[in-house]
């Protein structure tokens, strides 16, 4: 009787192992599987990344686009043609910090080089057609995180096409802040220190300040032929 338990106690033993070893070979194909019916099926968001002229809202969107490539993640960021003040290609920070982009002309090209991407970052957005919504919420519907950072007030401190509409359509909107160049509080608004009247008016701090509400309603109001 000895012999016989012991041999019925390692035949359950060894069967047991069996089905271990069928489970752990089929785990590495099930598991796949699953991260490919993810991907398949990954839900698309807008984020928008939002303030005045040097509150750090381009090194924002380089973070984040910076842990989706560490992520292993498909990325591409664009930004539009016309900003050339540090770099052609490259999407650069006020403190030096840079990722390479895409220029474009409108927003109608983001929907044709962002095919088969996961993220797409998208820089000065303020500066696109009034296109861009649409073409972000396309981009979202179709399963891409769209990251967007833009001023979203003009030098007149009004909102600044397209990014009401923009925000407006978003997930997530982070607003970030300047440091008032006056008075020290948080600045909110881009006060510009040259005579021009164009709306786009591409500079730096040769050209404009962050301000607070006050120190900005003061700046406006002295009679220096600023605007």
């Amino acid at each position: 009787m000895g012999r016989s338990r012991r041999r019925i106690c390692l035949f359950f033993a060894a069967l047991k192992h069996t089905r271990l070893c069928r489970h752990q070979r089929s785990f590495p194909k099930n598991m796949f599987l699953e991260r490919a019916a993810n991907r398949a099926q990954r839900k698309g968001w807008i984020e928008v990344i939002c303030g005045s002229m040097f509150s750090g809202k381009t090194e924002e969107l380089i973070r984040r686009l910076r842990r989706a490539e560490f992520a292993k993640q498909k990325v591409e960021i664009f930004k539009p043609g016309v900003d050339t003040r540090y770099d052609e290609v490259l999407v650069v920070s006020h403190d030096s910090n840079h990722i390479r982009s895409t220029p474009v002309p409108s927003s109608s090209n983001l929907l044709l080089l962002a095919s088969g991407i996961e993220v797409v970052g998208i820089d000065e957005a303020q500066f696109f057609d009034d296109g861009l919504p649409s073409v972000c919420e396309q981009l979202a519907n179709s399963g891409v995180r769209v990251i967007a950072a833009g001023l979203n007030m003009d030098f007149q401190g009004r909102p600044f096409d397209p990014m009401p509409q923009l925000m407006a359509i978003s997930e997530f909107t982070t607003k970030v802040h300047a440091i008032c160049m006056h008075c020290g509080e948080l600045a909110t608004f881009s006060h510009r220190t040259t005579k021009s009247q164009e709306l786009v008016l591409l500079g730096e701090t040769e050209s404009y300040v962050p301000l607070c509400r006050g120190c900005f309603n003061a700046a406006r109001a002295v009679p220096t032929g600023n605007p």
